[in-house]
């Protein structure tokens, strides 16, 4: 185990989004905090500080987890995935990145980042167990806070594209 001065900076060397990136971090640098202002990844929404909201979800070696409960330290050698990381090459929108813009499921935006992430992950982890129930997804989203939509255009989208993967993976 490796013991870390708390009075230094540390570098932190990881895969942002398919890119190599290193910036250096105090041990108690959060992983919200050290993506936003030290690597620009500004997708990553910041909103209760204590894991609650899921603003702040990133996916980390592909399993989505709250940043804001994260050492920046914690990711060195990882990959880390943030929502700018889910369009494709010329900014293509992904699958459920369409699906939530087709079926409005977004208003003011602030939480929409995280609830992607955990969308993401969650889609990659049902795939070939067919069209989850609406309630399945419900409790998927249960960790987060939307303030805005009511949850019914998010589940709505999020029941779109597991019913397309599942038609696609089908043909």
């Amino acid at each position: 185990m490796t013991v870390l001065d708390a009075r230094a900076e540390h570098p932190v060397r990881l895969t942002l989004n398919g890119r190599e990136r290193c910036a250096s971090a105090s041990p108690r640098r959060l992983l919200s905090d050290f993506l936003r202002h030290d690597l620009g990844a500004t997708g990553t929404h910041v909103g209760c500080e204590h894991g609650v909201c899921g603003a702040c979800t990133v996916q980390i070696d592909g399993i989505a987890q709250r940043s804001c409960l994260t050492l920046a330290v914690q990711v060195d050698g990882r990959e880390v995935r943030t929502v700018e990381g889910l369009a494709g090459p010329d900014a293509v929108l992904q699958d459920l990145q369409a699906a939530f813009k087709r079926r409005h499921a977004l208003q003011c935006g602030f939480c929409t980042p995280g609830i992607l992430m955990s969308c993401a992950d969650w889609l990659g982890r049902i795939a070939g167990r067919g069209v989850p129930e609406e309630e399945k997804v419900r409790e998927m989203l249960s960790g987060h806070l939307c303030r805005c939509t009511g949850y019914t255009p998010i589940v709505a989208a999020v029941m779109d594209v597991a019913r397309a993967r599942w038609e696609a993976s089908h043909a």
